[in-house]
């Protein structure tokens, strides 16, 4: 009895090691006796007890955070940057045979290239040139991982957190570029009301009645207004003429 229990379980074992079913997104990269045989999968596949053995293997795109860098950029800015990383196994064999563990090693990559990369360029132009920097990280870790069948699609630089006197002075600089532009567009609407009056000046000296006409506009203005009571006395303009010159008269 002892002995059928014990050959049904060194059968279950047996077939255990035997028998593996591989998901459609996975691949086996079998060794045989230690040494690399093929790749496997996916769907079922069978090995040779205690001669054969596999790694598993997972050909989705996995999602790699870049934890914060303190980084000095090109002008002397210190900052905290971080990031995240898009990227796959594309031949299983490498990144088991080429290195020990490729996520650590990606992750560790990440993070140093981050650094280089960012501390090359000045502040304005992290903040300016943010998808130059992003594909500048791409082909750089693409070319770094490709020995070990990783391939790298998409590099995102995340957050860029800048010190409170950074984030002082810059506001200082919107503020005044703001004040800049305002000040621009007032001197820039007042030339064009010059020209617009100087223009008027003009109709109006060569139309004497223009410049009545005007006047009572001006007056119909003044008069018009909620809780306003405006009286006005027209005078002759030749009256007056004879009463300040009475010679001339």
């Amino acid at each position: 009895m002892i002995s059928i229990i014990f050959g049904i379980l060194l059968l279950v074992v047996l077939l255990f090691n035997t028998i593996k079913i591989l998901n459609e997104y996975e691949r086996a990269v079998v060794f045989r006796l230690g040494r690399y045989t093929g790749i496997r999968g996916p769907g079922l596949i069978i090995l040779i007890p205690g001669i054969e053995k596999m790694r598993r293997v997972d050909l989705r795109t996995i999602t790699m955070d870049i934890p914060s860098q303190d980084i000095i950029s090109r002008d002397n800015v210190t900052l905290k940057v971080n990031g995240v990383v898009y990227f796959r196994v594309d031949v299983p064999d490498k990144s088991v045979i080429a290195v020990e563990d490729y996520l650590q090693a990606t992750a560790q990559i990440s993070q140093t290239t981050l650094r280089s990369v960012i501390g090359q360029f000045e502040l304005d132009e992290i903040l300016s040139n943010r998808e130059l920097i992003n594909s500048k990280l791409q082909t750089i870790l693409d070319e770094q991982t490709e020995p070990w069948g990783i391939k790298v699609t998409v590099v995102e630089v995340k957050a860029i957190d800048l010190p409170i006197e950074m984030q002082r002075a810059m506001a200082k600089q919107a503020q005044a570029e703001r004040d800049k532009r305002a000040k621009v567009i007032s001197a820039e609407g007042e030339l064009a009301a010059s020209k617009k009056l100087a223009e008027a000046a003009e109709i109006l000296a060569t139309q004497k009645n223009a410049i009545t006409l005007r006047y009572l506009e001006t007056m119909r203005e003044i008069s018009i207004g909620e809780g306003k009571s405006t009286t006005f006395f027209p005078l002759p303009v030749d009256f007056l003429m004879k009463v300040l010159n009475p010679k001339d008269a």
